[in-house]
């Protein structure tokens, strides 16, 4: 049954990539120049996205908090209290990407950045001028949580209508780099903290958390020279000015074939859409092909978010104490260096594999491997259990943390990027921020399970528990992905209509041509028309 499956998937793919007629040019990368630079602008939003992921688990073990905001109590009572201060970020954040799908419609992708990022900074201001009040903390994370969700579903969906098909994945495969520096970023900045000196107070926790606010400032300076999405555009039957947006980004002329066919793809299926549903957008997340995308959206994440990776980077200080690494100092530290590793492993990935692999297999081979290297820690926990007494840092601790590294670098070719990849490029046009607003409220749901469960999963599933729990999961992921998820890798995005099978590969070439034909005919017309004014005034002459 699967392999029937697979082997009808497969060939949809491949009527897909015959049915575009824009062609794979294969430029150079200075060709795609403008793509980049509008993503990375985009997703300075997303380094908000993991620096604050990271940033909880950090700033709530530095003794200055605890005493400050008298962080008091059992242990149990204590991994509450940290559960919810970092877990109110993704509250938050659910909130704000359900309100950013109907925001982004309305005004653009573009401009709905923008009001993230004001809503981050009242929330990020919120938090670092308090005193002594949780109250302001939770209010203000809660607030900059709000602005940090409506930014992790509008970025991918920009990056991916910007990005040409043969480097999609590169593009929005950055989301995923960009959040892993911001980790990075978090945790090196709360290790750099706990070396000043205690007695000055609150300025050691102040400033990881005041840091936040600047790469917001500086995304708010950029974000005016933002070419607003041709595809978005498209959609409000601003036919013109997307057009001239879709070549200034290809850095081609708008008579260019390539540009021309590309464009003539976008319109027909946008046409189509909006014939098959009378022009009502909501309409068409029921229609034929459409639910697929979305269960598969909320079920990639759901299985992202419970892979045991966030856990270890939400908590990364507490599981490296867990497992032997005594002190906030030495949590911390370890928590740094397992950053520097994600970093190094998904930029690897999505410079050099993303585009060359594709989708299905490197996300399977990574679950594989994520759930042996679990295995093998809680194996470890097992077996030679830590002491708490102890002076030193025994070698099975050492070797947990070793097999912890290496579980997150199939992580970062697999589960960390791969699913905002692939649900950036699987809805149609009409319905992508339908569709990213399901990823990201889906993710940040789950962020928020995951996050309030971590400290007392660690208590509760003592003895290795937690890393056989993860381990399990993975296997259910790896199952679901092997039989169920297509390989949509080099295909357009509006093809990914023929593989989902809304339409057929004939119904979308037919659509096509007429559209193609149509743009020629204005051009020749244009042309004859300044040719003929041409002739005329020399007559005059």
């Amino acid at each position: 049954m699967a392999l029937g499956v697979s082997e009808r998937a497969e060939e949809r793919r491949h009527d897909a990539q015959e049915a575009s007629f824009a062609p794979n040019t294969h430029r150079p990368w200075h060709a795609h120049s403008r793509a980049y630079l509008l993503a990375a602008v985009g997703f300075m939003g997303i380094f908000l996205f993991g620096y604050d992921t990271g940033l909880g688990g950090g700033v709530i073990a530095l003794p200055s908090f605890a005493k400050d905001f008298n962080i008091t109590g059992t242990k149990s009572q204590i991994a509450a209290l940290q559960g919810n201060i970092v877990a109110i970020l993704q509250g938050g954040a659910f909130f704000g990407a359900l309100f950013g799908a109907p925001l982004e419609d309305r005004l653009g992708r573009k401009w709905s950045l923008m009001v993230g990022c004001w809503i981050f900074i009242l929330g990020g201001i919120l938090q670092t001028v308090t005193k002594t009040s949780l109250s302001l903390v939770y209010g203000g994370r809660f607030t900059a949580g709000f602005g940090v969700g409506l930014m992790s579903m509008v970025c991918p969906t920009y990056a991916s209508e910007i990005a040409p098909k043969e480097i999609r994945g590169r593009i929005t495969g950055m989301f995923q780099v960009v959040v892993v520096i911001g980790v990075a970023f978090s945790y090196w900045i709360n290790y750099g903290v706990t070396f000043m000196n205690p007695a000055r107070g609150a300025i050691q926790w102040r400033i990881p958390i005041g840091f936040q606010l600047v790469p917001v400032g500086i995304m708010v300076l950029l974000l005016p020279i933002l070419k607003e999405s041709p595809r978005w555009l498209a959609t409000k039957h601003k036919d013109e000015l997307a057009l001239k947006n879709l070549a200034w980004i290809r850095k081609l002329p708008a008579s260019d074939p390539a540009v021309q066919f590309e464009f003539a793809e976008i319109i027909a299926a946008i046409r189509e859409e909006e014939a098959a549903t009378k022009g009502a957008s909501w309409r068409e997340i029921g229609a034929k092909g459409n639910p697929i995308r979305f269960i598969i959206a909320f079920t990639i994440f759901t299985l992202q978010q419970w892979s045991g990776q966030n856990s270890i980077s939400y908590y990364a200080p507490t599981i490296f104490q867990s497992i032997g690494l005594k002190g906030a100092k030495t949590g911390l530290l370890a928590s740094g260096v397992y950053g520097i590793v994600k970093i190094v492993a998904t930029a690897i990935f999505i410079v050099f594999g993303v585009d060359r692999f594709g989708r299905k297999k490197p996300l399977l081979t990574g679950i594989a491997l994520m759930s042996l290297f679990l295995w093998i820690v809680g194996a470890i926990f097992k077996t030679h259990i830590p002491n708490p007494a102890a002076t030193t840092v025994p070698p099975a601790s050492i070797g947990m943390a070793v097999c912890i590294y290496l579980f997150v670098i199939p992580y970062c070719f697999s589960v960390g990027p791969l699913p905002w990849v692939i649900c950036s490029e699987i809805f149609s046009n009409r319905t992508r921020h339908y569709g990213l607003m399901t990823a990201a409220a889906t993710q940040w749901a789950w962020n928020f399970g995951v996050t309030k469960a971590t400290p007392l999963m660690v208590i509760k599933m003592p003895n290795g528990g937690i890393f056989f729990f993860f381990a399990a999961i993975n296997i259910i992921s790896f199952t679901l992905a092997l039989l169920f998820l297509p390989e949509t890798s080099g295909t357009s995005l509006e093809a990914m209509d023929i593989i989902f099978g809304s339409v057929t590969k004939e119904e979308r070439e037919a659509e096509i041509a007429r559209r193609a034909g149509a743009i020629e005919k204005a051009f020749d017309d244009e042309e004859k028309g300044v040719t003929s004014h041409v002739e005329h005034h020399d007559d005059k002459v």
